[in-house]
């Protein structure tokens, strides 16, 4: 387990370092792993560059999003290879992009449930798909199935317009029988997203979704959540709160979802509002940064060293030193909030917004387990006594989770294809000593 971001006290961190002070203090049972596991629809994004003869020859609608069948969309995928017009195949989805970038931060396994193509042909999309996949994100848990994964088709016209095509295949037929509640027992965290409870019929992914998060639930195993678009919130505000208030540990979100779920537009009261249903938000807010809300306990609050900030709610990040606690473990909760601006004011040039707020994400969920892990081999560190979500705090939570956003924006892929340089190559090293 790599240590999460960047600092000079790590308090024994790596502890896989040859101390024989530190031997006397590490657990007989040191071998425990410290994964995470999260579920997913498995789809490849597909582009190509077409003419507008294509699009009509398969119905397709030149600027809009259309479903396709699984015919039209295996006739489309023949075509496109055999005229050789595809310039890309990327594995997708939120929670496999989530895994994935998880795995290259930490170095550490991860688990993807899911579907995958029964036979998979060798530089076709499923083969596509495992090759783009971090070899630490555990792959063998998928059910096969006798028919192909999702595939999101984007044609790009001479003009420079942008035309998808999108078909689901498979990818909403796991069931709950490839969800195996030992592995989820075990877990330091269990990912989902709001896309796999919107199903059609004979779709069996929000069953297997919703044992999945029963099953975490009763382990005290964090549900993490992250909504994916507002179009879905949109559809049932309502149920959408009583979900997160029921299983929800932690929340992901960008600004337009958050508007949706709460009903505030500005990011820093719908995190606030959203601590009445979950433990911990992460609010990606575009150009204005990211904001992160959460609880912890009123006696070991720590003040930050930073300026306090203006917002809706006055001198908001006063208590941004202190680490993310449940409510449930607090005597006495206190709200904390913190913000940081877009590191390095942002890419120069954005190749690519898919994948930003995965990217944070997954430095949350690299702390979070990173927690655990040393909890596991330094039990008595004076960093666990008490019971909190996170190795690091709210203020460090929000520089790494930063940090990760923006190598996936200034890169076209939405999965990192290495982790955070060990130097900074710029003055922005004292980024992290701030």
């Amino acid at each position: 387990m790599k240590f999460p971001g960047q600092r000079k006290s790590k308090h024994y961190f790596p502890v896989g370092a040859r101390d024989p002070l530190l031997v006397q203090t590490k657990p007989q049972a040191e071998q425990s792993a410290s994964y995470i596991v999260g579920i997913d629809q498995t789809l490849v994004d597909i582009e190509a560059q077409v003419d507008v003869e294509f699009l009509q020859r398969y119905g397709l609608s030149k600027g809009h999003s259309l479903l396709v069948t699984d015919s039209v969309a295996e006739a489309i995928y023949q075509e496109l290879q055999s005229r050789r017009l595809i310039e890309s195949q990327f594995a997708g989805g939120t929670i496999a992009n989530t895994l994935h970038n998880y795995s290259v931060l930490s170095d550490s396994a991860s688990v993807l449930l899911g579907v995958m193509s029964q036979q998979i042909e060798v530089g076709g999309y499923a083969y596509r798909y495992l090759c783009n996949t971090s070899s630490k994100v555990d792959l063998n848990y998928l059910q096969p199935v006798p028919g192909p994964i999702g595939r999101c088709f984007t044609f790009v016209t001479d003009d420079g317009d942008r035309s998808f095509g999108i078909n689901a295949g498979l990818m909403n037929r796991l069931t709950d029988d490839y969800v195996p509640a030992e592995l989820i027992q075990g877990a330091s965290a269990l990912v989902i997203s709001a896309y796999l409870v919107r199903e059609l019929e004979g779709d069996t992914i929000k069953q297997a979704t919703l044992k999945a998060v029963q099953q975490a639930q009763a382990a005290k195993v964090p549900v993490v959540l992250t909504l994916g678009t507002r179009f879905i919130i949109d559809e049932q505000p309502l149920w959408w709160r009583e979900f997160i208030e029921r299983y929800v540990t932690v929340l992901a979100m960008n600004e337009e979802e958050a508007e949706a779920l709460t009903g505030f537009k500005d990011p820093l009261l719908a995190a606030d509002k959203a601590l009445e249903w979950c433990d911990l938000v992460l609010c990606t807010a575009g150009a204005t940064g990211l904001f992160m809300a959460g609880y912890t306990e009123e006696e070991t609050r720590r003040e930050t060293s930073h300026p306090l900030l203006p917002g809706a709610i006055a001198e908001f990040n006063r208590y941004e030193f202190s680490r993310p606690m449940t409510r449930a473990a607090c005597e006495r909760p206190c709200r904390v909030f913190a913000h940081i601006a877009p590191y390095m004011g942002g890419p120069d040039f954005i190749k690519n917004t898919n994948g930003a707020g995965d990217g944070a994400l997954s430095a949350i969920l690299h702390d979070m387990a990173a927690n655990r892990y040393h909890r596991q081999m330094v039990p008595n560190s004076a960093k666990h006594q008490q019971a909190c979500l996170a190795y690091s705090s709210f203020s460090q939570l929000c520089k790494y989770a930063n940090r990760v956003s923006y190598e996936v924006l200034k890169q076209s892929s939405p999965r990192l294809s290495r982790g955070l340089p060990e130097r900074e190559d710029s003055l922005e090293e004292a980024y992290w000593e701030r």
